[in-house]
């Protein structure tokens, strides 16, 4: 039914078609827990309290007795394409845990097939229980300086993209594009505020200066925040708390703080999950969890709600749409047996009972796949000889600059260097000094050639793991310990049009297919954490002791988390901006 479909029926005084009753609501504008009865009208809610005056012998009741009647959760930022499944099984995923509606910029649909990609996964949500708010990135690809994409997202794009109905703001502005001036972030910032959408941020580790220029660019919430301070800061600065809490980078308990110790208002915070893996997901739960997680801390239970539901909205400025247990919004609602431990009992999307214990009440199928979608690799497969990283005139040993990610704070790349040797004027990685090489592959071109530099942490001892899934570019990512490994690892990809893989003495261990733009697949997300515990296992018996070995690895081109990271550009300081050589002289 559409808006204008019940404006017209409001004069007409509509007839429920569902009456929720007996059920205590949780009212997050006034902090109140009290009896009332909520009757439904199509997708909308009709009325809340008493709602008698709106029954007649065709509506349906539902006894909500014992019940608390919580508004649909909503994730504030959420790149749900690394969740490697389609919208379709990743509704599968969240939506009987309580998460009815997701903000999301599709942005790693959007590299790989541009705003008809995107366009497709709206519709293809429209078929199942959950919403997407869509916002369009700031810029594509984020990665500075640029990497190669599919399709890139220029001012052109939001010039026309901003019009769409189903686009509410401007997503993942990342601070250096602010303070840098980036032209077409710039004017994609001028042009929402005058289409009034709010712009939100990406700025981790801000303060100062900095921070003071990211905030006065009108930048109205940022989700990336390492510490209690940095919350902090920003949050006196203007900027609205996103708190993230994914499936690798846990800063909740961190971020929480502000609130339990500091004393600031809960109403100044939302939550997000930003990145999840199925298997992570299906053990621990989605906003249920950071929910849950934020009552143990010490928040009250119905301000936790307010902050997974009505915050985000407002953030947003959709809470006349969801948020809320209010006439107007969409019949979004939870039936929670208690409020400190948060059991999402049953889920009602649209109107319509979607959920019961955990488990969707009838299954949802994915629409046929274009073949735009299904083939987009256009590379070459790789030889060992692109791999090779040749040493300077005739030096025997060599000084290099490796990556060394961090197990502490997930996905931070500081500076380590080694003394690696050379032979027959190649140099080879080192497992006894945990020197490995990394490589981007870029697969948007017939012409290209990888960048290979250094990591430390992994820690293989042998063989290889690669994957096509990997923002911002969703070019293909290895890490490996040789190179005959690693070849076979990115070929696998590319024959098979995408997936994760890993290999070991030129034998395929585990492979992950994802075959919709190399990035998703539509196996359930029970298949999925299967998969998924597989491909982490098989990484582990290379010696690697991550928390997640392909987490860690794909995010390994992301260059707005300091202070390096491997693009198809080469290796990239995060701080200063530019290419650098991982090559720092002879020894």
């Amino acid at each position: 039914m559409s808006y204008d479909t019940f404006l017209i029926a409001l004069t007409r005084k509509p007839v429920a078609d569902v009456i929720l009753s007996g059920g205590s609501l949780v009212n997050v504008y006034t902090g109140e827990v009290y009896e009332a009865d909520v009757a439904i009208f199509g997708e909308r809610i009709l009325a809340v309290g008493k709602v008698g005056d709106f029954a007649s012998t065709r509506t349906k009741f539902i006894d909500c007795s014992g019940y608390y009647l919580v508004p649909g959760l909503l994730d504030a930022h959420i790149h749900l394409e690394c969740s490697k499944l389609s919208v379709t099984s990743f509704s599968k995923l969240v939506v009987p845990r309580g998460t009815t509606s997701v903000v999301s910029g599709l942005d790693q649909i959007y590299v790989v097939a541009g705003l008809r990609g995107v366009r497709d996964f709206l519709q293809e949500s429209k078929n199942t229980p959950l919403k997407i708010f869509w916002c369009i990135p700031s810029r594509l690809p984020y990665t500075y300086p640029p990497s190669t994409v599919g399709h890139r997202l220029t001012f052109k794009e939001h010039r026309r993209a901003q019009k769409w109905i189903d686009c509410y703001g401007v997503w993942e502005t990342v601070k250096e594009f602010i303070v840098n001036g980036d032209p077409v972030v710039i004017k994609a910032m001028k042009l929402a505020m005058r289409n009034k959408l709010p712009v939100l941020g990406c700025g981790p580790m801000s303060a100062g200066s900095i921070l003071s220029l990211f905030a006065a660019s009108g930048v109205r919430a940022d989700h990336e925040s390492y510490t209690v301070e940095e919350t902090i800061e920003k949050l006196r600065n203007g900027v609205l708390a996103v708190i993230r809490e994914s499936s690798v980078a846990h800063f909740l308990r961190t971020n929480i703080k502000a609130i339990t110790e500091h004393g600031i208002s809960p109403d100044r915070f939302c939550f997000c999950t930003d990145d999840v893996i199925s298997s992570d997901v299906l053990r621990h739960g989605h906003l249920d969890k950071l929910v849950r997680m934020a009552v143990e801390e010490g928040v009250d239970p119905v301000k936790a709600i307010q902050m997974a539901s009505l915050n985000c909205a407002m953030t947003y400025r959709i809470d006349h749409l969801v948020g809320s247990i209010a006439p107007g919004r969409y019949a979004d609602i939870l039936l929670v047996d208690n409020l400190k431990k948060f059991n999402v009992k049953k889920v009602i999307s649209n109107g319509e009972l979607v959920a019961s214990e955990g488990r969707l009440l009838k299954d949802i199928k994915p629409p046929a796949r274009a073949r735009y979608l299904l083939k987009t690799f256009k590379c070459p497969p790789i030889t060992h000889a692109k791999l090779m990283i040749k040493a300077p005139s005739k030096s025997e040993r060599v000084r290099v600059l490796s990556m060394q990610v961090s197990r502490e704070v997930p996905f931070v790349r500081k500076r380590r260097e080694a003394v690696l040797k050379v032979k027959d004027g190649i140099v080879y990685p080192d497992v006894e000094q945990d020197v490995l090489y990394v490589m981007v592959y870029p697969r948007y071109s017939k012409k290209t050639r990888p960048a290979v530099a250094f990591i430390s942490g992994f820690e293989f001892k042998s063989g290889a793991m690669a994957s096509s899934a990997s923002p911002d570019d969703n070019n293909i990512i290895c890490v490996g310990a040789n190179l005959n490994d690693m070849s076979i690892a990115v070929n696998k990809v590319i024959k098979e049009e995408g997936g994760q893989v890993v290999v070991n003495n030129g034998k395929i261990l585990e492979f992950l297919p994802l075959p919709i733009g190399g990035i998703v697949s539509d196996i359930s997300p029970e298949e999925m954490a299967e998969k998924e515990q597989k491909i982490d296992e098989a990484a582990r018996r290379l010696g690697c002791n991550l928390p997640s070995p392909f987490m860690y690895l794909i995010f390994l081109s992301i260059t707005a988390i300091p202070d390096y990271a491997i693009t198809d550009r080469g290796l990239v300081d995060c701080n200063k901006l530019k290419v650098i050589n991982p090559i720092l002289g002879a020894a």
